[in-house]
């Protein structure tokens, strides 16, 4: 029907979270929207004389299928990605062009703060980053992505030697 999103080769590797905040939003005021066009369809045949000319019961309707697309897009389509390189952010228009890796390497610290903003900073005065909102994002959601990128972060790289061969 609609192309989504490209499989990915190492799923288990990455942590997807979607605008599943924003996609319930976008569904309810489709709902409405559909709801309200219903009630006026309704309310003109009860009568013997319309209350409304016919073509009002349309009005609603197109705004409630792109209410109902944009919800689909939110639900489908990633926010933030976590992958063994870095942090992914899609902004809502032209991600495409518009998306933004922040390496691993280049973050200092990470933090939710109260008013739902992950905030990234890449030095350790905390001069610099990034901020990006987590409104979009469900709270069970939010707090799972804190969880992640804290874990992320403390995680300490041990030095590992191979295995030896014992049959000499």
């Amino acid at each position: 029907m609609l192309p989504g999103p490209k499989d990915v080769t190492e799923p288990h590797k990455e942590l997807r979270f979607t605008r599943g905040a924003q996609a319930t939003l976008f569904a309810l005021v489709g709902a409405i929207c559909c709801g309200a066009s219903s009630a006026i369809v309704i309310l003109n045949l009860i009568p013997k004389d319309p209350l409304t000319p016919w073509w009002w019961p349309l009005l609603p309707l197109p705004l409630a299928a792109l209410c109902f697309r944009l919800a689909f897009r939110c639900a489908r389509h990633a926010y933030i990605i976590l992958t063994p390189l870095g942090i992914e952010i899609f902004p809502f228009f032209n991600s495409r062009k518009n998306l933004q890796v922040l390496y691993w390497s280049e973050i200092a610290d990470a933090e939710v703060n109260k008013t739902n903003q992950l905030v990234i900073h890449f030095n350790e005065e905390q001069t610099a980053g990034v901020v990006a909102s987590l409104a979009p994002l469900s709270p069970a959601r939010r707090n799972l992505l804190e969880q992640a990128i804290a874990g992320r972060i403390d995680f300490e790289w041990v030095e590992v030697s191979p295995p030896k061969d014992h049959r000499a």
